[in-house]
């Protein structure tokens, strides 16, 4: 399905002087200054922030209602001002990687913001845009990652993948996703996005990934490298093989 997704945020009038200040100082911060602001807080404490911020942006880009900046610092930032850039970084980054999203300014004047898709389209399927686009940035992470393995994951490693973006995958209800095993091994097979078979012969048991029949017609290899490409910030030519194959099944479908 492709994605046009919009989310924004700006300041009330009472509050626009001392967040003017405050943005401009926290974004033009040395390296040595950004490191001295960190060192108040725990790097595990500005991710937590992070992650509240990534809830809280999707959240409110569900209802398409312009993200106003005094709203993150009230709900969101609160006395991590300080922080600021370095949770907005942290932010980014997970919605880029997990959600194929990107928080971009739409209003310099009134502080205002919005989330872009950076999404490959996935055109005419099952999950509506409103309410499922960030289960669509899982899954096309989750794509990724069986093409650059060689079109087969195992389990594990998606699992793995998953925590390292701060993916619960513990069976722990998720804020977004709910039971994101659930999710990934019965919604995503069922609707035939993957397929979640066993390896032979192995004790215990292992299982691994593949892409299912819905993915080959919604999207295409070469849309998915492009998306990797584009979040590691390299030339699709940088991984060969999986260029190669993409290039010959854009081929093959252009002389079908």
């Amino acid at each position: 399905m492709s994605q046009n997704r919009r989310s924004s945020k700006g300041p009330g009038p009472s509050q626009t002087q001392s967040m003017d200040v405050d943005e401009e100082n926290t974004l033009t911060q040395t390296p040595r200054q950004m490191r001295r602001s960190l060192g108040q807080r725990s790097q595990s404490q500005v991710q937590h922030k992070g992650n509240e911020l990534v809830q809280f942006l999707l959240i409110k880009d569900q209802k398409k209602i312009p993200i106003k900046r005094s709203d993150i610092l009230k709900y969101v930032i609160k006395d991590y001002k300080d922080n600021f850039f370095e949770i907005l970084q942290h932010a980014n980054e997970t919605l880029q990687q997990v959600f194929g999203l990107e928080l971009v300014k739409l209003d310099p004047k009134n502080h205002t913001y919005i989330l872009i898709s950076k999404l490959p389209p996935l055109e005419g399927g099952i999950m509506t845009e409103n309410e499922n686009s960030p289960k669509l940035g899982l899954l096309i992470v989750i794509l990724s990652l069986i093409y650059m393995k060689g079109n087969v994951a195992k389990e594990s490693a998606v699992w793995e993948m998953l925590r390292r973006l701060r993916v619960d995958c513990s069976g722990e209800k998720h804020s977004i996703f709910g039971d994101v095993k659930k999710l990934v091994t019965e919604e995503f097979v069922r609707q035939k996005y993957l397929e979640y078979t066993r390896i032979p012969h192995t004790d215990p048991r292992e299982f691994e990934f593949k892409w299912g029949p819905r993915a080959t017609k919604e999207t295409s290899k070469k849309q998915i490298l492009q998306f990797v490409a584009k979040i590691q910030n390299k030339n699709p030519t940088f991984w060969m093989s999986q260029y190669n194959e993409a290039e010959a099944e854009a081929d093959a479908a252009v002389n079908k």
